[in-house]
């Protein structure tokens, strides 16, 4: 695991890199791809920071974990790479912001680093995944590091747009101060519960009038 972060993030985020935690989380990545393929590759695991420094960050949606088949993940949360399908969460995403945001048209691709160049923040909970295997690098240590960069978004800066999608992100709430930010709940965009409060949540035009609000530029969702 190489770690090129991004300097504003670095500045933040260094004292994390020498804790207990992220060194068996090191030692732990290091024999996985000794054995097996991880996905993302190594250069793309702290992607989500190089498109959208500290300062920049004006929404963070929250996803689990990478994708775990060949060529999709790299590095912020349900994006893949182009020329790869659009996943089924994803087109989920797309039908909402059709409903939600007049004239966007839905794209042919699933490849968002135009949202995250804007100050969308594409984080998953955990940022590696071993191929082929749901969820297997959960509990390692990621968790903790991204429960700390939620911590820090939320204690250092305001009027920041939290979307948290599904019982699994609902639970970061806590690292969050409510009175200063704006955070947007339903359940996951996914086709097992998109219909059970997804669809019609409007949170894409609820994003952009609150940055509004708080006197900064919406995001162009289209892309």
């Amino acid at each position: 695991m190489s770690i090129a972060l991004e300097e504003s993030w670095k500045e933040i985020l260094e004292p994390e890199f020498s804790k207990p935690y992220m060194n068996k989380l090191r030692g732990f990545l290091k024999e996985e791809q000794q054995k097996y393929q991880v996905f993302p590759p190594n250069k793309l695991i702290f992607n989500a920071f190089a498109h959208t420094p500290f300062h920049q960050v004006k929404v963070v949606i929250l996803g689990q974990d990478p994708y775990h088949n060949t060529g999709q993940a790299h590095g912020l949360s349900f994006s893949v790479q182009p020329g790869i399908a659009v996943p089924p969460s994803l087109r989920n995403m797309y039908l909402e912001l059709s409903q939600d945001i007049p004239g966007f048209k839905i794209p042919t691709h699933g490849t968002l680093t135009k949202w995250a160049d804007q100050g969308v923040l594409l984080l998953n909970a955990v940022l590696t995944v071993r191929a082929h295997e749901a969820a297997s690098h959960q509990k390692r240590g990621w968790e903790t590091f991204t429960d700390t960069v939620i911590k820090k978004i939320a204690d250092l800066q305001k009027g920041i747009v939290f979307m948290l999608w599904g019982n699994y992100a609902k639970q970061k709430i806590k690292l969050i101060d409510t009175t200063k930010h704006l955070v947007i709940t339903s359940a996951h965009p996914s086709p097992l519960s998109a219909h059970n409060g997804f669809f019609g949540s409007k949170p894409f035009s609820r994003t952009n009038q609150y940055l509004q609000q708080q006197g900064k530029a919406p995001i162009d969702w289209q892309l």
